[in-house]
């Protein structure tokens, strides 16, 4: 809630902050580069984070001027339909910010196909995005803007400071929000020289993170959203044993009403294994071995996707090497999902191609026109 307060209140500020251009011409002309609205853009977000997702959406659409149809999961509709009375209420006029709640393969469908919306901004899995860029090309070339899955790397050197607090971090960055978040650093590389004390420590720190009911602000995870994601997951627990990854924390069911499942950690996993390479979207930390600093770069650029990444060190010219030779839209040195609203977000591959937060965002839903005059 109060991230999607403070990122509308950052675009409202941002509205007068992003200008036109006046190009460099001589005196016998005028060259302007002027931004103007898309005009309808569809926006179709997640399940988790609803409101949070729908505000990175929504809120630079409108700051440039834009109509915005708004189609929240069928999973999470509640929150935007709330947001939608509270738009009418605040005075936005009718037909410029609408909800729209439905199904991905009818109402996402059809929004993408439609020849009236200019620009479809997509937070979800790959699979979908893909479909999404079809129903573009098979319409009006409209523009999409995707923020997609994740498989993200989380690279501890044995010279980093104070394992406790990085091992701490690297079970939050998997199990916060019960691992159902894109930028989850489900895959910890970490130097074999301190490999299995700091994976014991992560152990430890699992065992503190442990899913309960949502409402008491003591419980660190939560139940999966759905009986079809809990399945998944699970299914991807067995795999990883049968694949022969050793099964350090977690995997057993949990007894009682919920779907809920604790904190995992595999040890001994390779690329080749599903828990490996795939996107789980669920509570289970895949932990790699490396004795190098290129090995450990290419097992983290070994990945379809490419959204975010994490660099533990204190040697400043490794961090800035491995930083630039990363392949991820984002990094994170010494923490994990640092930011605020001044940075963008998004990644690369196979991951997306646009940027929610920052003034990047709000750039994105602007589209430029060339004016030239000449001057007698």
């Amino acid at each position: 809630m109060a991230g999607a307060i403070g990122w509308i209140r950052h675009q409202a500020e941002s509205i007068d902050k992003l200008y036109g251009e006046v190009a460099p011409t001589g005196q016998q002309a005028l060259g302007m580069v002027l931004r103007e609205p898309l005009g309808v853009v569809a926006s179709i977000v997640p399940w988790n984070f609803p409101l949070m997702m729908t505000a990175w959406k929504i809120a630079p659409a409108l700051a440039a001027g834009n109509s915005v149809i708004l189609k929240p999961s069928e999973k999470s509709p509640l929150s935007a339909l709330r947001l939608a009375q509270l738009a009418r209420e605040a005075g936005i006029p009718s037909g410029v910010f609408q909800v729209l709640p439905g199904f991905g393969h009818t109402v996402g469908r059809a929004l993408a196909l439609s020849m009236d919306v200019e620009c479809l901004a997509f937070t979800g899995s790959t699979a979908v995005g893909k479909q999404l860029m079809q129903y573009a090309g098979q319409s009006n070339l409209k523009r999409v803007f995707l923020e997609c899955g994740g498989k993200s790397p989380n690279i501890v050197f044995a010279d980093c400071a104070n394992l406790d607090r990085v091992a701490e971090s690297a079970a939050a960055a998997i199990f916060y929000n019960q691992g159902e978040v894109c930028i989850a650093g489900s895959r910890l590389l970490v130097e074999n020289s301190i490999r299995d004390a700091f994976v014991a420590k992560v152990v430890a720190a699992a065992e503190r993170m442990q899913p309960g009911d949502p409402l008491d602000p003591a419980s660190f995870m939560g139940a999966m959203v759905d009986s079809t994601q809990y399945e998944r997951v699970m299914g991807y627990i067995r795999q990883g044993v049968e694949e022969g990854a050793a099964l350090r924390a977690g995997g057993e069911e949990v007894e009682g009403p919920g779907l809920f499942i604790r904190p995992v950690v595999f040890d001994g996993v390779t690329p080749q294994m599903a828990i490996g390479c795939e996107e789980i979207f669920g509570p289970v930390l895949s932990v790699f071995g490396f004795e190098t600093e290129d090995e450990a770069l290419a097992l983290a650029n070994d990945s379809d996707f490419g959204l975010a990444a994490g660099v533990w060190s204190q040697d400043i010219d490794r961090i800035m090497r491995v930083t630039h030779r990363l392949e991820s839209g984002q990094v994170f040195v010494n923490n994990w999902a640092g930011g605020d609203q001044t940075m963008p977000f998004g990644g690369v591959k196979q991951s997306g191609n646009g940027r929610d937060k920052s003034h990047h965002s709000l750039a994105e839903y602007t589209q430029l026109k060339s004016v030239w005059i000449e001057l007698s």
